[in-house]
Formats: structure tokens, sequence, C-alpha cells
């Protein structure tokens, strides 16, 4: 059976344009890494920033052109990069992320799970910040981005971030059981669930399940329940929904207008209509 080609998405303006290359990762990373692999060429003939909203899952760029810059929309001087790439784990806040006009590499979305797994880092002190990939991945595979630099072809560098995180997960521990369904009850609802109900249905306290999320997962499950249903409402934002705000609330869970208008400032740091305008039309 031929394996699944990527995807080629191309845009061009007067002054840009760039190169979106999708593709489903291998089915044993199902669970693992969320959505697809999305690789990326950029060229601007100015300086591009970008601001990417708080999400439910870590973010893992190899970098094989300029690395990106990235820093805190409230302190623009605290820019930061890492020259093959980085891990940013996941946070309650955006993050703006710059170039200066060439940008090149592969983001892959990995789910809490995922990403507990495969960086091989303690998830608590992994949320919230941004770490070098360096730093987290092993000895034989600290030159992934330079090995995929010098790889031809979309197809053949996703093949190769397929073997190496499926190197990684044969050799992971499995996530505590109790986690891992908690965390699927709560991706199952889209951020519905109550999370007091859920500890029940598990015989333990609210306080403990709140204890476990943050050793295993790094963050709490109200935290996790509230950037899915988020999620959804920018995913269905970006695919062409145009309800009014109170329309949105009713569709995805929210008690009312407000806890949704809420999640948006604290998420993207944003109104709600500067946060619609801003959105792009990329598959990630």
């Amino acid at each position: 059976m031929q394996a699944t080609r990527a995807r080629l998405l191309r845009h061009e303006t007067a002054d840009s344009r760039w190169e979106l290359a999708v593709r489903a990762p291998a089915p044993a990373l199902h669970g693992h890494v969320c959505g697809d692999y999305v690789g990326y060429v950029e060229s601007a003939a100015s300086p591009v920033q970008r601001r990417e909203f708080a999400a439910p899952f870590t973010v893992l760029i190899f970098d094989f052109g300029p690395p990106l810059r990235l820093c805190d929309p409230d302190d623009e001087q605290s820019a930061s990069q890492h020259n093959s790439g980085f891990v940013a784990g996941i946070s309650d806040r955006a993050t703006l992320t710059a170039h200066d006009g060439r940008s090149s590499g592969i983001q892959v979305n990995l789910t809490p799970i995922g990403a507990r797994l495969l960086t091989a880092a303690p998830l608590c002190e992994l949320a919230g910040h941004i770490v070098g990939l360096d730093d987290l991945m092993s000895r034989e595979h600290r030159r992934i981005s330079e090995r995929l630099a010098d790889t031809t072809g979309w197809d053949a560098r996703f093949d190769l971030i397929d073997r190496v995180l499926q190197e990684r997960l044969a050799s992971a521990h499995a996530c505590p059981r109790k986690v891992a369904w908690a965390l699927a009850r709560i991706e199952a609802s889209g951020g519905t669930v109550d999370i007091g109900a859920l500890a029940r249905e598990l015989g333990h306290s609210a306080k403990y399940l709140i204890a476990q999320f943050r050793e295993h997962i790094g963050f709490p499950p109200k935290l996790a329940a509230r950037l899915l249903r988020f999620d959804r409402v920018v995913r269905h934002i970006r695919g062409g929904g145009g309800e009014r705000w109170a329309e949105l609330a009713l569709r995805f869970g929210y008690f009312d207008q407000s806890h949704l208008v809420r999640d948006c400032r604290q998420f993207t740091g944003l109104t709600p209509t500067a946060m619609r305008a801003s959105l792009m039309p990329f598959p990630v």
C-alpha cells in the first residue's frame, strides 16, 4: 500500500510567498501527535511577526532555516531563539514568533500524553516554557534539524520524523492509566466535562486529580478543558464559522458569552473582534 503523500499549499503576494506541506503522522503515533505534520517555507520582503494563541498541545519545531525568535507579547524585548528548534510547552498565554523574512522548518503538535512520552521531560517543568530542542532530545537525535535540512522532499522529511518519534515512543514509560483515561474523557467532551464529576467517576477527590495532572501532564485538568474548548472555537472560526459570539458560546458549551470572551482575552491577548480578524487559513 502506497504511503500517503504530503499535500502542498502555496500562496504568493507582491512582497511575500509561502509553501506549506501537510501530512498525517504514522498510525503508530495516533494519540501522541495532534493533527498533521506541517512543513513550511516562507520568504518575505520585510520582517514577519505572528501571534500564536495558547492551545491544548505542545509545539515541537524543527528549524532548518534561520531560527525563529520568540517573545512574550507583554515584553517584546525578551526575545529568545534556539538554533535547531524548540519545544513550547502548553501555556495559558499567547506567544509572538518573528523572523527577518526567511523561515523554514516543520511543526509537530504533541498531545499532552505524546509530549510526556516523546520529550522525556517532566511536563510540570515544561508547561509555560520554551526549551531548545537540543536540551530535550537524546544524543543520537539532537542533529535531526540538520538531517531534515539535508533531506530532499517533504515526504522524506516526514518519514524521518516518523522514525525518530517512533523510536522515542518505543523506549518511553506509559502515562498512569487513570490520568490518561481522565484526559481522554476531557477531550471526548470537547472540554465541557465537569472536573468534579470526573474525579468522582475515578473514585478520587478533585484535589487528587489536579495533583495527578500537574505531576504527569504539567497543568490542571480545568485548564486542559478550557484550552480544548477554546481551540475548538478557533478552529471553527478559521474554517469559516461566522456566528456571533453568543451563538459560539452556546454551541461550544460555555456558560455564557462572557466566559468565552474571558478565555479569548486570556489565551490570545486580543479582543474577540481582533482575534477573529487575525486568524489565517493555515491548517495548524
